[in-house]
């Protein structure tokens, strides 16, 4: 399967120009798998807790 990034990169490249910082041709793409890694961590701390719904404990 594909990931779809989970990011906006107009978005992300603005707030990173804003702190005068340039972002490399990779950057959306680490912080799009670090994106992903946060829900999934979230998801498998639910099911050990043997809950249904992601909480912001969770996160």
């Amino acid at each position: 399967m594909t990931k779809e990034s989970l990011v906006v990169a107009s978005k992300v490249k603005a707030y990173i120009k804003s702190k005068q910082m340039m972002t490399s041709s990779d950057a959306l793409e680490a912080l799009s798998d670090k994106v992903y890694s946060m829900p999934d961590d979230a998801i498998a701390r639910t099911q050990a807790n043997r809950r249904s719904t992601v909480k912001a404990q969770d996160l």
